[in-house]
């Protein structure tokens, strides 16, 4: 229990992901009753990553005798930006009481995943069911909305009278912890107030806190409160405990929010054992924050740019040891990175076109190095059509040109830069994924670089494959020091390094290698989006509509 009091990182927790409502209809739906029409119910199910295997999560209610039905009961997901989140609808006919789905008839499924509804227009996907060879098995309309509690931001301080003396000499160093029920019953530490020395009636400074960390959308579900004494080796001592909710702590200062600190065992010991001291909330607000779910509904597009590098030291891509080696058997390190990243990003991007550059090569036909020449081979249009089409130019490419160097990533960087610059309404962010097998040879230009690029719409990621020492990338990644250059500091943070051999999974399974690295490069993104919004005072434009329902369907 102590230790992980000590251990907490508030930055490394993971909070419960936003909470997405889907809500179904479904239109034209075949008809299988003789002499009525059909009686559907909508199956969801979601994919495990690593297994693949489909779990069922939820069914809608069974709507009698119609084919548009339009369901009251909505699918709530958590929703992880960094991940792929596969879901599956299967639509059925209902025709007896049996629970077994598969006793009833099946009308049709459709495929997507949970980026793909809340990136479409509106946060709505129409998509045709199939799965009834030679019939046209109708559509499914799926709407993504977030849920509104999952964006306040709780503000509130708290002060104690006549804790327990807990420390020989001096008075108690008092602090609290917060922790978060969760569904089973156990708890999760979600914050830590600092340290008051020496005092039994300390007021500790006002902090503030995600509502959905503190009680993950459910305002009664139990928050309970530890009050410790900091000793310096770690080892604090328990003064006693409460428990509220977020629905009582948000009735702020009144008597209610006066919670007396008990300490069980001293409890049971002592007859005339009142309590511990005291803890008494002077203030609680709440304010609601812009998400990145508002931002995408608006309509802001995620615009994803790769740059892959063409140096000599990945190696001669027709020998197996090559970093570029085309294995027609598996991907290599630099197609895995590309696909993993690229197909969760595409899910925001509109037009899935992507632009596409080397650096580090010697091109056709006269041998001149590029640091930023287009896989498509056209320099007026550096565009490649999905993911797949940026593979495919990058493969072409590893024919055409010779491997050379040196590693400069600065034009890249400005290339991409310069379009960003050219948008910064929040109509467009921009993501550059750069794949690198080694050190930068152009570290001064490059922070120069990432330090203009900064008060920009744009992240970057690298992701280092390869054996190679990547110190000097963690100088551009700015979680501990944030990057200078020239004695400027960048505006914000906006690399995100890894490398690629910290998560490649020891059995070979390279979907999961590929989902471990999405969801660590991907994580920072949607708070890097919302950190240059703020910055600009940006706002989220209203949720585009998409088309209404063709009336002519509508059923009532």
């Amino acid at each position: 229990m102590m230790a992980s009091i000590g251990e907490f990182d508030p930055l490394n927790t993971r909070v419960p992901a936003t909470k997405i409502e889907v809500t179904v209809s479904c239109r034209s739906l075949l008809d299988v009753d003789t002499f009525s029409k059909s009686d559907p119910v909508v199956v969801l199910y979601l994919q495990a990553v690593g297994t693949k295997e489909w779990r069922e999560f939820g069914r809608t209610e069974v709507i009698d005798n119609t084919r548009n039905p339009d369901f009251v009961r909505k699918f709530v997901l958590d929703f992880f930006f960094e991940e792929k989140q596969n879901l599956r609808f299967d639509v059925y006919n209902v025709d007896s009481r049996s629970c077994n789905i598969s006793k009833h008839d099946f009308l049709g499924q459709t495929f997507c995943t949970l980026g793909e509804i809340i990136g479409s227009t509106g946060g709505r996907l129409e998509r045709t069911l199939s799965g009834i060879p030679g019939k046209k098995c109708g559509a499914i309309i799926l709407s993504a909305e977030e849920l509104s509690n999952c964006r306040d931001i709780a503000t509130m301080q708290l002060c104690a009278n006549k804790l327990d003396k807990k420390d020989f000499f001096g008075k108690s160093d008092p602090f609290l912890v917060f922790y978060r029920s969760n569904e089973d019953g156990t708890f999760t530490i979600c914050h830590k107030t600092e340290v008051i020395k020496n005092t039994l009636n300390p007021v500790w400074q006002s902090f503030t806190i995600p509502v959905r960390a503190l009680c993950n959308g459910d305002y009664d579900r139990t928050v309970k409160v530890d009050v410790y004494d900091w000793d310096r080796d770690g080892s604090h001592d328990f003064i006693g405990e409460f428990t509220t909710s977020y629905r009582e702590l948000s009735r702020g200062q009144n008597q209610f929010n006066v919670y007396e600190v008990l300490n069980p065992k001293k409890k049971g010991k002592k007859k005339k054992y009142i309590n511990s001291g005291t803890v008494t909330l002077l203030s609680f607000k709440v304010e609601s924050e812009y998400t990145f779910v508002d931002f995408i509904r608006g309509g802001t597009q995620l615009n994803f740019t790769v740059a892959i590098d063409f140096t000599a030291s990945n190696g001669n891509p027709s020998q197996p040891t090559s970093l570029h080696y085309m294995n027609p058997y598996q991907m290599n390190a630099y197609a895995m990175a590309l696909k993993a990243v690229g197909e969760i990003i595409q899910d925001y991007d509109s037009d899935k076109l992507f632009p596409a550059y080397g650096f580090g090569a010697k091109l056709p036909p006269d041998g001149k190095i590029s640091h930023a020449f287009p896989l498509s081979g056209d320099s007026d249009n550096p565009n490649c059509v999905g993911i797949e089409g940026v593979l495919e130019a990058y493969f072409q490419s590893l024919r055409t040109v010779q491997l050379y160097g040196p590693t400069n990533f600065a034009p890249v960087i400005n290339k991409v830069a310069n379009c960003a610059s050219e948008i910064t309404d929040g109509s467009q962010y921009f993501v550059l994924l750069m794949i690198t097998d080694g050190v930068i040879s152009d570290m001064v230009q490059t922070k120069e670089a990432v330090v203009n690029a900064a008060s920009l719409p744009l992240s970057i990621i690298i992701v280092g494959v390869g054996p190679a020492e990547f110190d000097a990338m963690e100088e551009l990644d700015g979680d501990e020091v944030r990057v200078s250059s020239r004695g400027r500091l960048a505006e914000r943070d906006i690399v995100q390094f890894v490398p690629f051999r910290d998560y490649v999974d020891r059995s070979g399974n390279q979907i999961l290698s590929m989902a471990r690295l999405a969801k660590d490069v991907l994580a920072e993104i949607p708070d890097q989006l919302l950190s240059f919004m703020k910055s600009r005072g940006i706002e989220p434009r209203p949720a585009l509509s998409s088309s209404p329902l063709p009336q002519l369907h509508q059923h009532i």
